[in-house]
């Protein structure tokens, strides 16, 4: 028999639905050191969408801004639909708390996927199987907790002797979640923020650190994302610049059968 219990990720991206402004609570169980997990910030965002009534097609792409910190407890979703064509529709969402200033600011672009020429130009990286990889260990963090890492390579390893250069940025990691949870675009966007900043993995020790804008493009619809009928991903995580207090981090989602799901790009803040 399968429990009725909800999902804790389902419990931490819950709504309740307004007019035009809709409400959302942060979630002990994804929470970061200073905030709630950017990733599931997003996610929720991303939640009031999908379930707007108002809503035609699939994500196309999601900017999130975190322009200041998301103290415990609720917050308002502020969700306007400002312009719609057959295709596509372009949304703003701002979250507030207690009626005060903005906090996040969110962009999204859905659109209405019609058959077309296809081809994945990218490929499939080569890995060892999720079930030959070893999970990481639980770090301070909830909501890293909440996800179960196995690096292929570019493992986080801090607290490791310091070298005159910088160690590698680079990561190639399954990430799924702890407990298994088919994968939708809900989670999908979670798991577009879920990787350690990457100047942790340069600098190999945790410094001061913030997303400060996330894009995620899909590359997928709902119902094929369905069909992969798969809970995890084998995800790609780089960077490419740190310079006068920012970075930026990109990242490849990947499904187990060798689909491009996602892929991501932000910019964040650190203190080294």
């Amino acid at each position: 028999m399968h429990s009725k219990t909800p999902h804790l990720f389902d419990e931490a991206t819950r709504i309740t639905a307004g007019d035009s402004r809709w409400q959302g609570h942060t979630s002990d169980d994804y929470w970061a050191f200073v905030g709630p997990f950017g990733g599931t910030t997003a996610a929720t965002i991303l939640r009031a969408l999908i379930d707007h009534p108002q809503r035609a097609g699939d994500p196309l792409a999601l900017t999130v801004n975190y322009c200041a910190p998301i103290a415990q407890g609720a917050f308002d979703l502020d969700v306007r639909l400002v312009k719609a064509n057959r295709s596509t529709q372009h949304w703003c969402v701002e979250l507030s708390q207690g009626g005060g200033e903005t906090a996040t600011l969110a962009t999204a672009v859905f659109a209405e996927r019609r058959p077309s020429w296809s081809r994945q130009v990218a490929q499939f990286p080569d890995a060892t199987p999720y079930e030959q990889t070893l999970p990481y260990p639980s770090i301070a963090a909830s909501w890293a907790n909440q996800y179960d890492f196995r690096f292929v390579e570019g493992e986080l390893r801090i607290g490791t002797t310091k070298q005159d250069t910088p160690a590698s940025s680079y990561s190639k990691l399954w990430i799924g979640d702890r407990l298994p949870r088919q994968l939708d675009m809900l989670s999908l966007t979670a798991m577009s923020d879920a990787f350690f900043g990457r100047v942790f993995h340069a600098r190999r020790e945790m410094v001061p650190f913030g997303t400060v804008s996330l894009t995620t493009y899909f590359h997928t619809d709902s119902e094929a994302l369905a069909g992969e009928d798969v809970t995890r991903v084998l995800a790609v995580a780089d960077a490419k610049i740190y310079h006068k207090s920012y970075g930026d981090q990109t990242g490849d989602l990947w499904s187990p059968n060798g689909r491009l799901l996602a892929t991501t790009t932000q910019i964040a803040y650190f203190k080294a």
